[in-house]
């Protein structure tokens, strides 16, 4: 099947590699942090006219896409992920700049890739893609090491050859810095031929595709989303904003689950699924992320640098408050993916039921396509 929709593009850099000890203790974990290798991503959007669609799919199912990560395994080992966003194409970024902006840096905060996500709009323009390829082989903090993996994701409808950057230059760039470049075009399979952008994909060593970028993504509503969504409540309310990150880190993660739930229910049900696994870290401004990684230390915290209810806590007092919002955070996620994972068999009931009434899903088509290549780099996936 040549058209999968977007995260099933994204998912297909899972097998590659990734190790990270999330279900070490904090101070394991710092122990171990030499020899974690990372997952990063660089998704390059088109972001021209013509393409309000594919942002929609990228901003719905960015966190499917996390899910399928999340179930990936090595040697018993869950990954740690790094995600970036480009656009390119849009007229409203300077021409100097090849009409191209990253909108974020590669992160482990994924609430920011979704405020780049949503923060997206279309105007223009001129597709460049050897120059977007470019600017995020040259600008992006890339690992050194040969093994993690490192992928980018560029996806239009234009001419892949368009630009002042050839693209055979910058794919060269690429693979010189050990980076896979995958091609999605967003169109017609045959025509994505013609264009270039297999060409662009086996020069690369990474995959073409072809994906229906005006397709509708499904959200099934399910009987759990309204416990789901209570417990995520309160799974906000066990984060402890700290530094100078604190504040704005915590009221994006309340804009990110307004936005998803904009969307739909389902889509806020997905969202906090992906919140109750090991790749969603936020470490930069939550004290208990940031204790567990050995990334603070509560006995050298400057007081400011504290909640102001902790500013006045005894060392002890404050290490047993973070302590019970770890215990009560495990719990709930504990909650979270029970009831994800019976909110998950009766979603692929109703979608089975709709394929079967002529309805087009890709369910199938984007597990049996990780699986596949995972299996071969002796990765397992969690039921």
């Amino acid at each position: 099947m040549n058209r999968i929709h977007l995260a099933a593009m994204l998912a297909l850099a899972a097998p590659a590699v990734l190790w990270a000890d999330a279900q070490a203790p904090g101070p394991n974990r710092q122990a171990v942090a030499h020899r974690q290798p990372k997952i990063q991503l660089a998704i390059l959007l088109d972001t021209s006219n013509s393409m309000d669609g594919l942002i929609d799919q990228a901003r719905q199912q960015l966190w499917q896409a996390v899910n399928e990560f999340s179930m990936a395994k090595r040697d018993g080992m869950t990954p740690v992920l790094e995600v970036a966003v480009y656009e390119y194409g849009n007229n409203g970024i300077d021409a100097e700049q090849g009409h191209t902006r990253q909108v974020v840096g590669l992160t482990r905060e994924l609430d920011k890739v979704s405020e780049a996500l949503f923060s997206l709009t279309t105007n223009g323009g001129n597709e460049y893609c050897g120059h977007a390829i470019a600017q995020a082989v040259n600008h992006l903090q890339w690992s050194n090491s040969p093994n993690d993996v490192k992928a980018i994701f560029i996806a239009g409808n234009e001419p892949f050859t368009q630009g002042p950057t050839p693209f055979t230059e910058a794919i060269s760039a690429a693979k010189a810095r050990g980076v896979v470049v995958n091609t999605i075009h967003a169109g017609d399979y045959q025509t994505g031929l013609n264009e270039g952008w297999q060409q662009g994909a086996l020069l690369a060593g990474g995959n073409y595709m072809s994906i229906d970028h005006n397709q509708a993504v499904v959200h099934v509503q399910a009987p759990q989303d309204e416990q789901i969504a209570r417990l995520n409540a309160q799974l906000n309310k066990t984060y402890i904003p700290y530094g100078k990150e604190g504040a704005a880190g915590a009221a994006r993660q309340q804009e990110q689950d307004s936005e998803s739930f904009g969307v739909s229910v389902g889509l806020l049900a997905q969202r906090v699924k992906s919140k109750a696994t090991a790749l969603y870290n936020n470490a930069k401004w939550d004290l208990v992320d940031a204790v567990e990684a050995g990334e603070a230390d509560l006995d050298k915290m400057e007081p400011e640098a504290l909640p102001e209810e902790m500013q006045a806590m005894t060392p002890e007092v404050r290490k047993a408050f973070v302590d019970g919002q770890a215990k009560e955070r495990a719990d709930l996620k504990g909650k979270i993916v029970e009831l994800s994972r019976q909110r998950d068999a009766y979603a692929a009931e109703q979608l089975t039921a709709q394929a079967a009434e002529g309805a087009d899903t890709l369910n199938e088509a984007l597990t049996e396509s990780v699986r596949k290549q995972a299996v071969s780099h002796d990765f397992v996936f969690a039921e």
